[in-house]
């Protein structure tokens, strides 16, 4: 890790050298003119979630540090992601402790750097937030000066951003009728239509066959049902064969890590899921739903 920063500031030199009339001492030759740098390291995540529309809803890391002493670590977010740090809103300055320093920050704090209200931090959003480590000799080092292999390489272990999202818990019921704002890839309803989306069987759980296969279209082969964790709203689809009669059989799976497919907000009646779906066993892709109550 040592060896990064020193070639970060051997390039400097160099560069700063490019400049001096020849005959002038080599200022690579007195190891003195180097210096070490320093960077925030994980420790551990905490709670990545915020709660939606709960000012004190807090998400949290734990750090550590590599290289010389951090005095202070200043916080900056932004919505979605951005790697220029002139578009950053600065949260506050965290002094650092030493290992296992908690960077923490609630909802409310996102919303007032980013100038937004509260409700603005919608459930499914996410934010970036990004770590400027100061020194005790006020240097500075965040993504944009130190480079991207420090920055990018898990090898490191560097903690120069990290990712939050809005979430809110699930509370059935939420049946009835949405609004399609989005079906642009599978194509069973155009942005407009009408669907329903019935409750249950389970306690935590939505039945999509009202709506996947669109009846013009297909019958139902087996229900289409997305399991929901109550705590977060998120959603995960089991492979499924769902329709019938296209002609032939389509099925859908979420298309993430545990078949995760996305988010049921009860909270403000939204449904965005992307599933993986087969056409006769040939793959689709991963083909997005939104769905809004009505």
């Amino acid at each position: 890790m040592k060896k990064i920063l020193i070639l970060l500031s051997f390039a400097l030199v160099i560069l700063a050298s490019s400049c001096k009339k020849t005959g002038e001492q080599n200022p690579l030759a007195d190891i003195s003119n180097l210096s070490v740098g320093s960077y925030p390291t994980l420790v551990s995540n905490g709670n990545l979630n915020f709660n939606y529309n709960v000012p004190t809803s807090k998400v949290d890391i734990k750090i550590d540090k590599y290289g010389e002493d951090i005095d202070k670590i200043d916080l900056f977010v932004v919505e979605g992601a951005n790697s220029d740090p002139s578009k950053w809103k600065k949260i506050k300055s965290i002094p650092f402790t030493g290992s296992g320093t908690a960077l923490t920050a609630t909802s409310q704090e996102v919303a007032t750097a980013l100038g937004v209200s509260l409700t603005a931090l919608s459930p499914g959003n996410f934010y970036t937030f990004y770590n400027r480590a100061i020194t005790k000799g006020g240097k500075q080092y965040d993504l944009s000066n130190v480079g991207s292999a420090l920055g990018s390489n898990s090898n490191y272990n560097a903690c120069f951003q990290w990712t939050a999202y809005i979430t809110c818990p699930f509370t059935a019921p939420v049946g009835g009728s949405y609004k399609v704002v989005y079906d642009g890839d599978w194509q069973d309803w155009s942005t407009g239509d009408i669907v329903q989306v019935t409750d249950g069987p389970g306690a935590n759980q939505i039945n999509l066959s009202k709506v996947w296969p669109n009846p013009a279209y297909g019958d139902i082969k087996d229900p289409l049902l997305v399991n929901i964790d109550p705590a977060t709203g998120s959603a995960k689809v089991p492979k499924v064969t769902f329709a019938i009669n296209y002609p032939g059989t389509a099925t859908a799976q979420g298309s993430g890590a545990g078949d995760f497919a996305g988010y049921v907000f009860s909270c403000t009646g939204y449904i965005t899921l992307t599933m993986n779906v087969t056409y006769n066993g040939s793959p689709q892709g991963a083909l997005k739903l939104k769905l809004q109550k009505l």
